[in-house]
């Protein structure tokens, strides 16, 4: 378990993110390696196709093709979807579909007999809560890989697609078991490792003062972790390092406007960043065109702070982030390119995680996806309670970024 950075410090020190190898292409030559794959549902573009085909068939990064990186050896599907196409792959690529997770990772009731687990539960028949949070069961098969590692006396890598949890606590327990079983933990979305237009990547120790990620119009939790997580992945880089988040609040409609007017957040953000728009949006003033404004609110515990802005009417299609930087008149600002047509923005993180099963190492911070989940859970309490300020001590965490980002450049291809 993390421990407190000093003993007059509440705040978690987390491990060091180990640095990533940047090379998209590089992974040693060794032999293949087996993969289980856990999944939720699996039809044409949903994540299991995004990440498990890719594994079966190769995929782009850029203007490059990558062999499949290793092997699928067994298929867990939770919910068959009216279009699955999940029995036409095991037939086709000779892998087994089974009962269940623990059939998954043992190949029916052995050892422990997989290099990696894939876990991606995202889409599918869930109930959504109060909340408006959908309860993709991340945790409860995260549980029972725990229970089989337990069992076995081995442990594998893992990745989890997007968020560890829609609730803070089963997020953190997936995060601590990590730690004290001593397994590489990869999560997150494909927008920090999607290809940037420009191609920007701060160096640490940046003078950042204020960022913002700004996208199309937020349904449920999900769109708002691709926002959170954008605006994340360049505040770590900031001067001193992560220190933790302290408060966080949605708040909605015109009181979006009012709070930029009050300097709550620095509405010349916006513009720089609309100027890096891949999509044509709806002309006009955001303030005007713009429908069902929502923004959250990222205080951190060294006076920094984040705004993740999700704007409906056609403003914007895309994700994009921009920075106000010490000493520059002109805002920094990129474009996470995601193009919808092929999903290839999904290849970066099959490449990092077949590269995690190969050497253990991981090109992307685990704390920064642990992070984002704990504020997006409480931006999530903070919407359902009327858009109360609430207050994260529990995210008083520190962690170092990569010293180079990670994610799909030009000169990699």
């Amino acid at each position: 378990m993390p421990r407190p950075a000093s003993k007059k410090s509440s705040k978690l020190r987390l491990p060091a993110a180990i640095a990533p190898s940047c090379e998209l292409a590089a992974r040693p030559a060794q032999s293949r390696k087996k993969i289980a794959a856990l999944c939720t549902t699996y039809y044409v573009r949903s994540h299991a196709d995004n990440f498990v085909t890719r594994f079966l068939e190769g995929y782009w990064i850029l203007d490059r093709y990558h062999d499949s990186p290793a092997d699928v050896v067994s298929l867990y599907v939770d919910q068959i979807h009216r279009a699955d196409i999940s029995r036409r792959l095991s037939m086709a690529y000779g892998f087994p579909i089974v009962p269940g997770i623990r059939a998954a990772l043992t190949l029916e009731n052995g050892p422990l007999a997989v290099d990696g687990v894939l876990l991606i539960a995202e889409h599918g028949d869930y109930p959504v809560n109060e909340k408006n949070q959908k309860l993709f069961p991340r945790y409860e098969f995260f549980e029972q890989v725990v229970q089989v590692f337990r069992e076995t006396g081995r442990t594998v890598p893992v990745f989890v697609d997007k968020h560890l949890s829609y609730d803070w606590k089963k997020a953190k327990q997936m995060y601590d078991w990590s730690v004290e079983l001593g397994f590489p933990l990869m999560a997150g979305s494909s927008v920090p490792v999607a290809p940037r237009r420009p191609e920007i990547d701060l160096p640490l120790e940046s003078d950042i003062e204020e960022v913002l990620c700004v996208g199309s119009a937020a349904q449920g939790d999900g769109l708002f972790f691709h926002l959170i997580e954008g605006a994340q992945c360049f505040a770590e880089r900031r001067r001193g390092g992560e220190t933790g988040i302290r408060a966080v609040q949605m708040i909605g409609g015109a009181a979006v406007w009012e709070e930029a007017r009050n300097g709550r957040w620095d509405r010349s953000l916006l513009d720089a960043a609309l100027a890096c728009r891949y999509l044509e949006g709806t002309p006009g003033r955001p303030e005007d065109v713009g429908q069902r404004p929502l923004a959250c609110f990222l205080e951190y515990n060294d006076g920094f702070r984040a705004t993740a802005l999700s704007l409906g009417g056609g403003v914007v299609f895309d994700h994009i982030v921009s920075m106000r930087l010490k000493g520059r008149r002109q805002h920094a600002a990129a474009l996470y390119y995601l193009p919808a047509e092929n999903a290839n923005y999904i290849s970066p993180l099959v490449d990092s995680f077949a590269r995690m099963v190969q050497t253990g190492e991981r090109d992307v911070p685990v704390e920064r996806t642990l992070l984002t989940t704990g504020a997006l859970a409480f931006v999530m309490d903070s919407g359902y309670q009327g858009q109360k300020r609430i207050e994260t001590p529990e995210l008083a965490m520190c962690y170092r970024a990569p010293e180079k980002s990670y994610f799909a450049r030009q000169q990699h291809s």
